[in-house]
């Protein structure tokens, strides 16, 4: 089911303004959502853990009390992903075992959201241990993308975007390692933003077999990983990303036109599928006939292959928490400090490429929405151009920008036909570490000359 209402719905900075100049409450625009969500969700299960009656006290309170200039957020009802804490709601990362056991205190990305004005109506669904590109668990079932329920939203944050496509909320934040931001705003058709690593703590965002240990306070923000917004616009995924921030973040506010490109579509072992190069081939098109500079090569360009051998091992030593690998082998101290040498390398050598380019535009994924299955992504295979290829491939996309920790927000580009079925199709803009506030900027310009 496709939901072509979502245009004339109001985002998140759309929706305080409203309620700052006294269109509605935020108490209205909370029981709207809460309504929207009683009407979409049966089909959809994107909502894992509604906190409806705490939503609509929140909402109260803010009313009586009013806005503050700091609260950009005022009375915006929005959703979080289900493996960040809320205080008194449980955090099972898919895990039956874990879901009476009750988180004691919010996230401090969740308190940064409220103290911001928003209103947490509830939590969104992901994949067990947040491992898949579909989100489903025996906990909270499976959830299934707007645009057609027989195809996942994503993941792991795939409950985020599909509670934002629907239209249920205006805004969601996730958390992305191998694409769980990325995918399942390329996925859904919204906007998604992965922040650069350590822009976002992740305090409260913890495993619940670690999370429940007596006097465990909070783990360390993990390798790779980060908090990340999803919305339906770039002036949100902006002010989300702002408003979680550790730091005040600036923009350049460079024209897009006076902006260097780099675009890349082609990689060794990488293929993209024609659904994907199709609406990509047509953007770059666009932004060519609008006179941006646009290039294909570079001899700056690090050695990915090598970096995404690198990545590999050191997501799957961080998401196991340095278990043993299948084959009985662990890692040791001197595989780890390798694997960071490696990475400030990486990072050194983006760092010189942007120094000559702006941003770097690549595809967030291989594929579009890829049908339900019973098995994660990562252990079946990908249809590309008719080709079944190892599902791993498409993690080729999501390490450019994750091991070296740079900035990627994800912009609707348009829509292809997959497997029988027309899917959205996303872009994603990469750019310097610490430059989020531009990569968002580039991305709404781009999504200008492409839907004016």
């Amino acid at each position: 089911m496709a939901y072509p209402q979502l245009s004339r719905e109001p985002g998140a900075l759309a929706t305080a303004a409203a309620i700052r100049a006294g269109k509605f409450s935020a108490l209205e625009a909370v029981e709207a959502a809460i309504s929207r969500v009683a009407e979409r969700d049966a089909e959809i299960d994107a909502l894992a853990v509604p906190d409806f009656e705490r939503a609509i006290a929140a909402a109260r309170a803010l009313d009586r009390a009013g806005p503050t200039e700091d609260q950009p957020l005022f009375g915006v009802p929005m959703t979080i992903k289900e493996s960040f804490d809320v205080a008194g709601l449980p955090t099972t990362w898919g895990h039956p075992r874990f879901k009476d056991q009750i988180a004691p205190r919010d996230a401090l990305l969740v308190r940064r959201l409220k103290a911001a004005g928003a209103v947490i109506i509830g939590k969104t669904n992901v994949p067990v241990d947040l491992t898949d590109w579909q989100s489903f668990n025996p906990v909270y079932g499976r959830t299934c993308n707007p645009h057609d329920p027989e195809r996942s939203p994503g993941g792991s944050s795939g409950g985020s975007a599909a509670a934002v496509a629907s239209g249920m909320v205006p805004c969601d934040y996730g958390t992305d390692i191998g694409g769980s931001v990325r995918v399942p705003a390329h996925f859904c058709g919204v906007w998604g933003h992965k922040t650069t690593w350590g822009l976002v703590p992740k305090h409260g965002h913890d495993h619940p077999a670690l999370s429940r240990r007596e006097g465990f306070l909070a783990a360390a923000d993990g390798p790779l990983s980060i908090a990340g917004p999803l919305a339906r616009n770039a002036a949100d995924l902006a002010v989300l990303t702002a408003a979680g921030a550790e730091v005040p973040l600036r923009a350049r506010a460079k024209p897009l036109e006076n902006c260097r490109l780099l675009v890349l579509t082609d990689l060794p072992g990488a293929p993209v599928d024609a659904s994907v190069r199709g609406p990509m081939e047509a953007a770059l098109e666009a932004l060519a006939r609008a006179g941006v500079r646009i290039e294909r090569s570079t001899e700056l360009l690090p050695d990915l292959a090598a970096h995404h051998r690198s990545y590999l091992k050191m997501m799957n030593i961080a998401m196991s928490g340095g278990a043993p690998a299948p084959d009985g082998t662990r890692a040791t101290a001197a595989d780890w400090f390798a694997l960071m040498n490696a990475q400030a390398t990486c990072a050194a050598q983006w760092e010189a490429l942007f120094a000559a380019y702006d941003f770097v535009l690549a595809p967030p994924a291989p594929v579009l929405a890829v049908p339900h299955a019973d098995q994660a992504v990562f252990r079946g295979t990908l249809s590309i151009d008719g080709v079944e290829e190892p599902g791993g491939k498409g993690l080729v996309w999501a390490g450019i920008a994750t091991f070296p920790g740079l900035p990627a927000t994800v912009l609707p580009i348009g829509s292809a036909a997959y497997l029988g079925s027309e899917l959205p199709c996303g872009m994603q803009v990469i750019g310097p570490r610490w430059a989020d506030l531009d990569c968002i900027a580039a991305a709404e310009a781009i999504g200008q000359v492409l839907h004016n």
